[in-house]
């Protein structure tokens, strides 16, 4: 992602907060484009280029009343048959392909000991990424605003390991999640550290397709917990691996967005990007 891409992302993250702060006065596009600095033209375009779809129609995406409608209807219900339904359509494909192996019980209490990690900085449609793998699949990947602090967080999680900055191939696999060409896209193996009901949790998330919102209830009754939402809430929130595994697209059973790990205006863009890709509108 270049300067003028990273600045221009930066542009729509800062309209979509605004949007969400305003969002009961439906400010239109000019008040929406002086609130970055924009004209109304300039920001239309950009914001088209960048989502596919004009600022108007990707409000229809991330308002209150189309997540609250997505559950109403039963968007969901994809939810339980979403493997058995092939997830019509290339872009949907994704989520078949990933597949979690959990760290063995010495890997998980030992901090990740004998473990050689490798990890790089990448750019995406949603901002930088720090994307870690071990031997056997991705272990960490995290959007981040500083890289010192994005390295220090990943090596909490595995402070016993060893650590080697490189690129392989196992990363360049998974960050093709981030391009329009699936037809490259291999297997992803993620290897976590998780316990039992985490792991549990995430391989859940992966059957919601991409378009589609879940809640936590449904997520808790889907892993046969119907009481538990509040632990699916907790295990939702320390997902390891942004994006990959979809916790963006789990919301409140009320049709609020929710707290994210990495920003509530990042979840709204994720959110409304993906339904634009799987239903848009005539401009």
């Amino acid at each position: 992602m270049s300067n003028q891409e990273q600045l221009n992302y930066d542009r729509i993250a800062s309209a979509i907060s605004y949007i969400r702060e305003h969002f009961k006065e439906q400010p239109n596009l000019d008040e929406v484009a002086r609130s970055v600095h924009l004209s109304a033209y300039h920001f239309q375009r950009m914001f088209s280029d960048w989502a596919g779809v004009s600022p108007k129609q990707f409000l229809q995406y991330i308002s209150l009343q189309h997540a609250k409608k997505m559950l109403e209807e039963g968007r969901s219900s994809l939810f339980d048959t979403a493997y058995e339904t092939g997830l019509s359509g290339t872009g949907r494909l994704h989520d078949l392909f990933v597949n979690i192996e959990g760290m063995t019980p010495g890997e998980y209490k030992q901090g990740g000991k004998n473990l050689l990690i490798n990890y790089s900085f990448a750019e995406s449609l949603f901002g930088a990424v720090l994307v870690a793998s071990t031997a056997k699949g991705i272990c960490h990947m995290a959007f981040f605003e500083g890289e010192e602090e994005a390295l220090a967080a990943l090596k909490q999680r595995f402070p016993a390991a060893q650590y080697r900055q490189m690129t392989d191939l196992i990363q360049q696999n998974a960050l093709r999640i981030f391009s329009e060409d699936w037809n490259a896209l291999d297997q992803v193996k993620l290897h976590l550290k998780g316990t039992d009901f985490q792991l549990k949790v995430w391989e859940t998330l992966l059957k919601i397709p991409q378009g589609a919102l879940s809640s936590y209830g449904e997520i808790a009754g889907a892993i046969g917990k119907p009481k538990a939402s509040r632990a699916v809430g907790t295990a939702i929130g320390s997902n390891p691996v942004a994006y990959l595994i979809p916790c963006h697209r789990v919301i409140r059973g009320s049709g609020m967005i929710g707290n994210y790990m990495w920003g509530e205006s990042r979840k709204t863009a994720i959110i409304g990007w993906e339904a634009a890709q799987e239903a848009p509108l005539t401009r």
